[in-house]
């Protein structure tokens, strides 16, 4: 069953490759969406697919590429999106 969540990675993800590496995973795990830096300092996206990829999206995001340094990811379940045909960077 496909479903898509909204989530916010909090702590030293700025500046640290947290985006390409958010997409890279995101990719191979087939997912859909988005991520983007927030003014505040935070990384937040959108992604979309099976439960599973998205279990494993959200495993990684709780660590990050090793110059990051995550203190909380925040999630919640949105709507689906159609037309969507990767995951990419804002």
């Amino acid at each position: 069953m496909t479903k898509r969540i909204k989530y916010t990675v909090h702590g030293e993800v700025q500046g640290v490759n947290f985006r390409s590496f958010t997409q890279s995973k995101a990719s191979t795990y087939g997912l859909t969406g988005w991520v983007s830096n927030t003014s505040g300092g935070q990384v937040e996206g959108e992604a979309q697919g099976d439960d599973e990829a998205i279990q494993k999206l959200l495993k990684v995001l709780e660590s990050g590429p090793p110059s990051a340094s995550v203190t909380k990811v925040e999630k919640s379940e949105v709507d689906t999106k159609e037309g969507e045909s990767a995951f990419t960077t804002k």
